[in-house]
């Protein structure tokens, strides 16, 4: 249910249950977790899904089996993070809950017209991954982190893009061509240089 492409440096892992809204099980969580940790050799990570959901987060099933609180999440973000090349999630539709971690981790965040996020831990009863509030809240300030996760908020994309909560808007037949356009010149560029230059903008 994760479809992993590679071409030439670029990887595209694509979440693939789009009639369960790309929710996650432990096995599709870990499977993401390993690609991202395999990435390092890669240029550019780009994460997208099929449908019109990129995630609703845990499937409800393996959430209550515990997957919410699973430290998965946290090491598939960490992994993302960790990345030398360039990430990018590629969302094609709403992204929600805990699957929230792996955009908030990518260096630049794209989504089509219409998409929402939200994160609706608190009112499950469950504290958000450890990595997500500071994350979101570089992103786009504590106050407007609060709002998400503690006011409970679904935030659309033209009010995401304006927070600076993602960095694009594109339509759904040109998600991934504007991913692969933003990846274009770190793809050209010498691996070590590309490297560099993430490690100066995160310093």
């Amino acid at each position: 249910m994760i479809e992993l492409e590679k071409d030439d440096g670029l990887w595209i892992a694509t979440i693939n249950r789009p009639d369960k809204a790309n929710s996650l099980t432990a096995e599709m969580l870990e499977e993401l977790a390993e690609i991202a940790e395999a990435a390092q050799e890669a240029r550019v990570l780009i994460l997208t899904g099929r449908g019109k959901v990129f995630s609703a987060g845990a499937d409800l099933e393996a959430a209550k089996a515990g997957l919410a609180t699973s430290p998965l999440w946290e090491r598939l973000s960490g992994a993302i993070a960790a990345l030398p090349g360039l990430s990018i999630a590629a969302l094609n539709g709403t992204l929600a809950g805990g699957a929230m971690g792996m955009a908030l981790a990518c260096d630049l965040r794209l989504a089509v017209p219409g998409a929402k996020f939200f994160y609706p831990v608190m009112k499950l009863g469950f504290l958000p991954q450890p990595s997500d509030p500071g994350r979101m809240a570089a992103l786009i300030g504590p106050a407007r982190t609060k709002l998400i996760l503690m006011g409970g908020q679904k935030i659309l994309a033209e009010e995401a893009l304006q927070m600076g909560l993602i960095d694009r808007i594109a339509e759904p037949d040109t998600l991934l061509d504007t991913a692969r356009e933003i990846a274009a010149d770190t793809l050209a560029a010498r691996p070590e240089i590309a490297a560099q230059i993430k490690a100066l903008c995160t310093n």
